[in-house]
């Protein structure tokens, strides 16, 4: 009989466990059930990018169906409303899950700790929703400032408050100085019209950060952003338009609220001990709790390190505790111990903004573009993790070419797109010209007869005739600079290439040559060829079947539009292997360029790529969650 694993929660933790069971449990007859209100799962980590609008919302959310297509994890929409632990039972609004193993993964809510007024009147951003309400918001609020006629209350509309100076807060308050800029100059206010607060009970910005790091985040907030940071600064009470701090009255018709969260408010009337003043979970080592079928992982759970203190409500917290979970549950199923779930964090990271960043990575801290990098790379690395090669490919193109914020100079031209059929005739000339060069060296004897050594204008090391000599001396190239950089490293020449016979010049042509790594007589990509390609008659022949082989492949992938990029590429090694040999002549220094189009997607329109490129990702995306290779997939219902 197979054994029955409920999952509650599509947060970080429960894609996780469910995700992890799929992964491991190839072999075991397991049902896994992962139910979740929403039909999504939600980056919490981003939704600051779509409140601030420097993302579209559907940016930050992953429907499930996408996560989990082609794994043995059955999802469901559905709200659970209760639990019925003694008979290992959860019942939903929609339907009623039986379960061996029940995985509570419910997340965090915001916690308001008693202030009067602050959950009735303060946003909050801990949703999709949350983020979508704020953005709509602040943007409304520009807008009735644009011709308010009351001063008090166009300050009030105009004034921005955000509580807490952590990781959501100062991300929250950076992105919005930026956005502001532009809201600005849309509805023609003035900057120095518009006030952003950010409050804290605490003496510093990013207290979990050191001190330089907290200092550092403080000045670029106050000096380039225009923040006013109050720091131990109590909030009393907040009202419609106003917030009560120990500092005096703010007038505000905004207040956004990010400082502390709790265990999941929907889990009030959950019957398991909780710990702590964020009243998660109480849960031992192994993330149980007092049900030993039953775990609480990530945000809702609180499982504590060595010294008994609960984990920080942190990505890495839900996604170790996740795993660590599962794990357990097949320990269980195998009849084995169960093994203590340690967290280990490798480091946090604050982007303010789009260009500065602060991090402290395995105990180091990283310079501002170093920080930024950092967080994008590991955004696409936990796409990946759950999405495969769509995770980061989405990621990259929404960050670095869809951000709706103002750009800077470089980002407003690399971020314009262009429909991939305009380029088509460009890529199959290209591709035809390879493939016309291949089959001309296919006829020329390239797979039957040694031809490298000529093509390449080089002698033979096994075969050094008195014919070639002759030859050699009876005529060859002069060779005339025009433009030469010469720094060891390489060698970088554009000159006139004069074909001369017996002395006399027979024709010219513009080439450009590199050498790598020229030293004196030493260069490496002649040592290369007369060290392995001419060494031999069978080296030799191995080498230009290869180039002849390549050029016809390159030419028939970029005919027929079939992974284009990785085609482009080719292209592009071949010309560079051109290069740094027989150099490449101006009649062909526009491939160079057309291979770099093409790696572009130039393959998605009248091309293979626009089949092939779904289909290869969806292989490896199964092999990767089901470390089973599966070529065949049912075709989508329209």
């Amino acid at each position: 009989m197979s054994k029955r694993v409920l999952i509650v929660g599509a947060g970080y933790a429960g894609i996780e466990a469910a995700l992890y069971l799929n992964r491991k449990a190839r072999r075991e007859d397991l049902d896994i059930c992962l139910v979740d209100k929403n039909p999504y799962h939600t980056l919490l980590t981003e939704l600051h990018e779509v409140a601030a609008n420097r993302q579209d919302e559907e940016s930050v959310r992953i429907p499930l169906r996408e996560i989990f297509r082609d794994t043995k994890v059955r999802w469901t929409t559905d709200e659970i409303v209760s639990f019925d632990f003694d008979h290992n039972r959860a019942v939903g609004q929609r339907e009623i899950y039986d379960y061996d193993y029940c995985i509570i993964a419910i997340g965090s809510s915001p916690a308001f700790y008693g202030i009067n007024g602050l959950k009735e009147h303060a946003f909050t951003l801990w949703s999709f929703d949350d983020a979508v309400k704020i953005r709509e918001h602040i943007r409304d609020c520009f807008m009735k400032a644009r011709t308010e006629k009351d001063p008090e209350e166009r300050k009030r509309l105009l004034t921005f408050v955000v509580g807490g100076a952590g990781f959501t807060g100062v991300e929250m308050v950076g992105e919005l100085a930026i956005w502001v800029k532009s809201l600005c100059r849309e509805n023609n206010i003035d900057r120095k019209d518009v006030r952003l607060v950010l409050l804290d009970l605490l003496d510093r910005v990013l207290p979990v950060l050191d001190q330089k790091n907290s200092a550092k985040s403080h000045r670029y907030m106050t000096k380039r952003l225009g923040i006013e940071i109050m720091l131990e600064t109590n909030i009393q009470e907040m009202k419609a338009d106003e917030v009560l701090t120990s500092r005096g009255l703010i007038g505000t018709r905004t207040m956004i609220w990010c400082a502390g969260v709790c265990c999941n408010e929907d889990a009030s009337d959950v019957s398991i001990s909780r710990v702590g003043g964020a009243r998660r979970f109480a849960v031992n080592e192994y993330c149980q709790t007092e049900k030993t079928n039953v775990y609480a992982i990530g945000d809702c759970g609180a499982l504590a390190d060595e010294n008994g203190r609960p984990y920080a409500a942190m990505v890495e917290n839900a996604i170790q505790s996740g795993e660590g979970a599962a794990a357990n549950i097949l320990r269980d199923i195998h009849g084995e111990e169960p093994k203590k779930v340690e967290v280990k964090f490798h480091g946090t990271m604050v982007c303010i903004g789009n260009y500065f960043a602060v991090s402290e990575i395995m105990g180091k801290r990283l310079p501002s573009w170093l920080s930024v990098i950092m967080k994008i790379m590991i955004n696409a690395h936990y796409l990946f993790e759950i999405m495969g090669l769509r995770g980061p490919a989405r990621y990259l193109k929404s960050e670095l070419v869809d951000r709706k914020q103002e750009k800077r100079f470089l980002a407003r031209h690399y971020s314009p797109k262009m429909q991939a059929w305009w380029v088509m005739p460009l890529r199959m000339f290209l591709g035809a010209y390879w493939l016309y060069e291949g089959i001309v060296k296919a006829t020329q004897g390239w797979f039957a007869n040694p031809k490298l050594a000529e093509f390449l204008g080089m002698a033979r090391n096994y075969e050094l005739s008195a014919d070639a000599v002759s030859s050699a001396s009876a005529g060859g190239l002069r060779l005339d600079d025009i433009i030469r950089i010469n720094i060891k490293l390489f060698d970088f020449r554009i000159g006139e290439a004069t074909q001369m016979l017996d002395g006399t010049a027979v024709g010219t042509d513009i080439f450009t040559r590199l050498d790598l790594l020229r030293f004196g007589n030493f260069s490496l990509v002649p040592w290369i060829i007369e060290g392995w390609a001419l060494h031999s008659q069978g080296w030799e022949m191995f080498f230009q079947i290869a180039i002849t082989l390549a050029e016809i492949i390159v030419g028939l992938m970029l005919i027929g539009g079939a992974f284009t990029f990785v085609a482009g590429i080719g292209s592009f090694a071949l010309l560079a292997m051109f290069t740094t040999s027989t150099g490449l002549y101006m009649h062909s220094w526009w491939m160079i360029f057309a291979s770099i189009v093409c790696m572009g997607g130039a393959g998605r329109a009248f091309g293979m790529d626009n089949y092939l490129i779904p289909w290869y990702t969806r292989v490896w995306e199964s092999w990767y969650k089901n470390r089973k290779l599966k070529l065949f997939f049912p075709r989508k219902r329209r």
